[in-house]
């Protein structure tokens, strides 16, 4: 995807994205809500027009996608299944019009945790299960490409747990990509390879998730009661990002060049009473509040 950008009359939603997916990932796009996800994705599948820019998938363009014969397939927030037909009879349905068959219905059923409602008719189904039988339907043949729009809505705990475990099997053992597009942060973390943050209609970080994290820095949260002076000491120093919690008892902050014992050193050099200091994790939800601190939610 080189210089996307997509309006609504005189609403812009991209500005320009960029974006390439590495053949074989299992990549997270994540953004705010409104930042561009959907759309992104349906531009990508022809589902949306849009003004400027291209986009390639498999070599082709959106409007060629039918000559891949199934091997890119998407799945939506909202599982387009028909209603008054069973699980199983929707899956038969599916493996007519599969160009290229590779599994069976029982299988696919089995993958998904859903051989117990092969005889429920969808409209008697949560919509979890009705998103299994979605993902289902997609693995009856053999895609190269999987798109799933928040593909965790409406799944308990382990539902969530089945398709992490599903998405990492296929893409392990059949060489699947997949595109994910959820704000479902810590089920991400688990399963992609690589994540693009799409804010304010832009691409702010993308790459390999383990670069991403290992170039964030090292993040603490610094609790004071004197938080006023506190924030405008740090901001004032550049070995210290004040990244959220201006002014509020509890910073949270990304050293560079510091260690904690510093930073503390530091704190109480000038006056400034530390309560408690706590190392944080690098995970891909801080990285995201960082990048896009200060957007609208």
């Amino acid at each position: 995807m080189r210089g996307l950008r997509k309006r609504y009359g005189d609403v812009a939603v991209l500005h320009g994205v960029d974006l390439e997916l590495p053949a074989a990932a299992v990549f997270g796009l994540v953004g705010l809500n409104g930042s561009g996800k959907t759309t992104t994705i349906e531009c990508t599948l022809g589902l949306q027009g849009f003004q400027e820019g291209e986009v390639s998938v498999l070599g082709h363009s959106p409007a060629e996608l039918f000559r891949l014969q199934g091997d890119v397939v998407a799945i939506f927030d909202s599982p387009s299944v028909p209603p008054h037909l069973t699980v199983r009879q929707c899956l038969e349905h599916a493996r007519l019009l599969c160009p290229k068959p590779r599994r069976g219905c029982a299988e696919v059923e089995r993958l998904l945790g859903i051989e117990s409602y092969a005889k429920y008719r969808i409209r008697q189904l949560s919509l979890g299960n009705r998103r299994r039988v979605s993902i289902a339907q997609a693995l009856l043949g053999e895609p190269r490409l999987i798109l799933l729009d928040e593909p965790f809505n409406g799944l308990d705990a382990g539902g969530v747990d089945l398709v992490l475990e599903l998405i990492s099997n296929l893409n392990r053992e059949t060489g699947a990509g997949f595109l994910l597009s959820s704000h479902q942060l810590p089920y991400l973390e688990k399963v992609c390879s690589h994540v693009a943050i799409l804010h304010q209609g832009r691409i702010a970080a993308a790459g390999a998730l383990s670069e991403m994290l290992i170039d964030s820095g090292s993040r603490v949260a610094l609790h004071t009661t004197d938080p006023e002076e506190a924030t405008h000491l740090l901001e004032l120093e550049p070995c210290v990002t004040l990244l959220e919690g201006h002014g509020t008892e509890r910073l949270h902050l990304r050293l560079e060049g510091w260690r904690s014992d510093e930073l503390v050193a530091f704190m109480v050099d000038n006056g400034i009473p530390v309560c408690e200091l706590t190392r944080q994790r690098a995970s891909l939800d801080n990285l995201f509040r960082e990048l896009t601190a200060g957007g609208d939610a």
